[in-house]
């Protein structure tokens, strides 16, 4: 049996519901504290009432008021000395002292309820006998005691005042008590006002809070609505930013996101469509030459075996080249300290290999530059074999390494026919060739691999040409974490991107 699903709350109902938990347990925990607090208050002015009663009671029987002690089991009891009988004294007391709300009193000689306020009380003590028995029997230890009692009226707090008059036999007791349980009832009854008011202040939060968090939340929706649009046919929609948050935050970040997805899969296409332009060529040629093929001829099958292995051979360098540009673009180039003279006469040595001209150093810069040698020389060697593609056979090429203030540019002149007007970008293209007296040769990915690389090192191409001749040069900073600088004259293969600091001019 497959286990049942559990409901899937939406970013909005959590957000409300843990705002909700949390505020209702703050009010809640408040609520309690509070009326903790104000229970033990009405609590203590009760006894602070019943002892007032207790020296109220003193200073009518004997004219003097005796301030307590503040331990209500040790107050003294009631020596006077106005009244010579414990039954006037108590009359006395009974008559002068008016119970206030919630309370009553009761006057008790030899343990029978004797006298009770004459005016309007909330309850009647001498109406529990059970209550006038307890009372009495705790004045038979001749202290004040103040206590608590559960009656048929209810929780009663009370207080019991022995009362002895030297040369009367009689013994009396003062009582009075105020209906407790009633003073509780009331703080209880506030609270649950309070109660009533969180309640609603509750479901204010919960509408406030349902349309607040709907609308921080509402780019996040809008993001997902987007994002579910988007396809691989069309990465052309981009998220609005609104507002200047993290929503915003994360919203660029999924635009920049978006962006280098549509580049990459831009430039997968136009990889694809590029090699299955450039494989057309090759493959029809080899298939056109083995459908006409006369087995029966020697001389037939040899000639087609030579262009079928020539065309063969001519789509692996077109794969080699295609790999090595996905390797310069993708890759992170691991630069170190490089005396660039030395660069210069190394790679100056191997170019010298390359026969038909005439090879020239014109100079080498003394700096010490972070750069990957081997990229570099890679780079280098290219644009080396490009000039010397395209240049007259037995022309002088130039070579060279140029420090700038920031940059240091490796550089190959050749004396050849130059870029056409128009075409310097198309030949940094992938497979973009310029179709003039340049001629056409190779697979048109060379200078697309030195400005990949070239871009890893931070810096740029720069092409400076007439129909005298072409000059190429790679330039990348010198300084750690900075930009190559843009030419001063001539073309940058990537000036769309290049900063616009530092002046040179080219050599």
């Amino acid at each position: 049996m497959a286990p049942l699903a559990m409901p899937r709350w939406s970013v909005r109902s959590r957000i409300l519901a843990v705002i909700l938990i949390v505020t209702s347990l703050g009010m809640a925990v408040s609520g309690f504290a509070a009326y903790v607090v104000q229970r033990d208050r009405v609590l203590s002015a009760i006894d602070a009432e019943l002892l007032g009663s207790v020296e109220a009671a003193r200073a009518i029987v004997t004219g003097v008021t005796v301030a307590a002690d503040g331990d209500s089991t040790a107050v003294a009891d009631l020596d006077t000395t106005t009244f010579t009988t414990v039954e006037s004294a108590l009359n006395a007391v009974m008559s002068r002292l008016v119970p206030g709300r919630h309370e009553s009193s009761v006057a008790i000689i030899d343990g029978v309820a004797r006298f009770i306020p004459g005016t309007e009380i909330a309850f009647h003590l001498e109406d529990d006998p059970d209550f006038i028995d307890r009372v009495w029997a705790e004045a038979a230890s001749g202290r004040v005691t103040l206590g608590t009692a559960i009656t048929s009226v209810g929780t009663l707090r009370y207080v019991s005042v022995p009362v002895t008059i030297a040369g009367d036999d009689q013994a009396g007791t003062f009582v009075a008590a105020v209906d407790a349980q009633r003073a509780v009832d009331e703080v209880a009854g506030a609270f649950l006002t309070y109660a009533g008011l969180a309640l609603l202040s509750l479901a204010a939060i919960a509408v406030a809070g349902w349309f607040v968090a709907g609308r921080l939340l509402a780019p996040i929706r809008i993001l997902s609505e987007t994002a579910s649009r988007i396809t691989a046919e069309d990465l052309s929609e981009r998220i609005p930013v609104n507002g200047n948050d993290d929503v915003s935050a994360l919203t660029e970040t999924v635009n920049d996101m978006l962006d280098r997805i549509d580049e990459a899969i831009t430039g997968q296409r136009q990889l694809l469509d590029d090699v299955r332009h450039e494989l057309k060529t090759p493959i029809t040629i080899v298939r056109g030459h083995l459908e006409l093929l006369d087995e029966n001829s020697p001389a037939d099958v040899r000639a087609v075996r030579e262009i079928a292995i020539d065309e063969l051979d001519r789509m692996t360098g077109l794969v080699d080249d295609i790999d090595a540009l996905a390797r310069a673009e993708r890759a992170i180039e691991l630069v170190e300290a490089t005396d660039v003279a030395d660069l210069t006469a190394m790679v100056f040595s191997k170019m010298q290999a390359i026969s038909d001209h005439d090879w020239q150093l014109e100079g080498a810069a003394e700096v010490v530059a972070r750069v990957s040698p081997n990229r570099i020389t890679q780079a280098w060697l290219q644009l080396a074999d490009n000039a010397a593609k395209y240049s007259p056979a037995g022309s002088a090429i130039r070579v060279g390494s140029t420090r700038y203030d920031a940059s240091v540019e490796f550089w190959v002149a050749d004396e050849g026919p130059g870029i056409p007007d128009g075409a310097e970008r198309r030949i940094f293209e992938r497979f973009g060739r310029a179709d003039t007296g340049r001629g056409i040769s190779g697979s048109g990915l060379g200078l697309p691999i030195v400005a990949a690389i070239a871009r890893a090192h931070g810096g740029y191409v720069s092409l400076d040409t007439s129909a005298s001749g072409a000059r190429f040069g790679i330039v990348v900073p010198t300084v750690d974490g900075g930009s190559a600088p843009p030419p001063a004259q001539g073309f940058d293969a990537d000036l769309d991107d290049a900063p616009t600091t530092d002046s040179r001019s080219t050599p």
